[in-house]
């Protein structure tokens, strides 16, 4: 499978108590978590904060297995040919949802070949620069984009991920032009950004806040309704003149196909327990993710409503199917 994009053809290229221990009865075991993004990411920080609650809610110690790959194709091809005993999991964000909008062909239907488990909840975004680029707000990165069409570079995670989109979002919106350059990861892209190979990207808050406070980063605004509690310095978009540029990155625990009821209640109790946790409570607020665990029924519901919407986005933004 092709998994190359261009700017045209995708240059875009969900609280209670805690639980009692679920799982207690299946011995010296461990779950696994399969993420399909790098370390360093959002998703990766998030379930890295909630590791150790997640063991004691499940009973058993966590693995956390970051497999990237093709935007995190890799990664959710790895858990959809899991077995569905409830021991191997996955955190996944919007991405999943993009994928069948953006390729032609993908190793699996994500329709039929996970099975959601738990909307978490939302982590914000935020379009950041390099500090030596002279821009220091929407106005003045737009300026720069109409004066160097073409020649300026933007990072993503990967062809086809939120981050892509959401950049790609941010030149429609804004009526100029970038080139995309895709990482394996958010990691190597942030490391890229801070030298100087690329010039600016969207990332997930909780991956870049550490950069944006030593100042190696600048934060040109965040792409939501409001600015986020988390970092209330930065401007929204819409503040900046940019009122349709407005969208969420969410997260959620997923399972392989044909979980059965029983291993997904489990599951859904011990995410629950484990984001009920003061710790990661505490974390989950400093990093600026909003905690709003749902019903697995309602993830069910919630996925499908995104694969449309963000088929309506991929659309709307003149975007081909690769």
């Amino acid at each position: 499978m092709d998994l190359s994009l261009t700017r045209r053809g995708f240059a875009l290229g969900g609280l209670a108590a805690l639980a009692a221990p679920a799982f207690a009865d299946l011995g010296d075991k461990s779950v696994r978590f399969i993420l399909p993004n790098a370390t360093g990411s959002g998703v990766d920080a998030i379930t890295r904060a909630a590791q150790p609650a997640l063991a004691k809610a499940f009973g058993m110690p966590i693995v956390v297995d970051n497999q990237p790959g093709a935007g995190g194709i890799v990664g959710v091809q790895a858990l959809t040919r899991a077995a569905p005993d409830g021991l191997t999991l996955g955190v996944v964000s919007n991405n999943v949802v993009i994928f069948p909008s953006v390729y032609r062909s993908l190793p699996f239907d994500l329709s039929t070949d996970i099975t959601p488990i738990a909307v978490i909840g939302t982590t914000p975004m935020v379009l950041v620069v390099n500090a030596k680029v002279p821009a220091n707000n929407a106005k003045e990165l737009i300026a720069l984009l109409k004066a160097r069409p073409g020649q300026v570079n933007y990072g993503s995670g990967g062809n086809g991920t939120i981050l892509h989109l959401a950049t790609e979002m941010f030149l429609d919106e804004a009526g100029v032009k970038a080139v995309h350059v895709p990482y394996k990861g958010v990691g190597p892209m942030v490391t890229d950004l801070i030298g100087g190979q690329i010039q600016f990207a969207t990332a997930a808050l909780p991956s870049v806040q550490q950069h944006l406070k030593s100042g190696a980063l600048k934060a040109i605004g965040v792409p939501s309704a409001k600015r986020s509690p988390a970092a209330p310095e930065i401007p929204t978009f819409a503040e900046q003149g940019l009122p349709n540029y407005i969208v969420d990155a969410w997260f959620a625990v997923v399972g392989p196909k044909k979980l059965g009821p029983a291993e997904v209640k489990k599951a859904h109790d011990a995410v629950v327990a484990a984001f009920a946790d003061p710790a990661v409570k505490d974390t989950m607020a400093k990093q600026g993710n909003v905690i709003d665990i749902g019903s697995s029924e309602q993830a069910q519901q919630y996925f499908r409503s995104e694969l449309a919407k963000y088929a309506t986005l991929v659309k709307k933004a003149g975007i081909e199917l690769q």
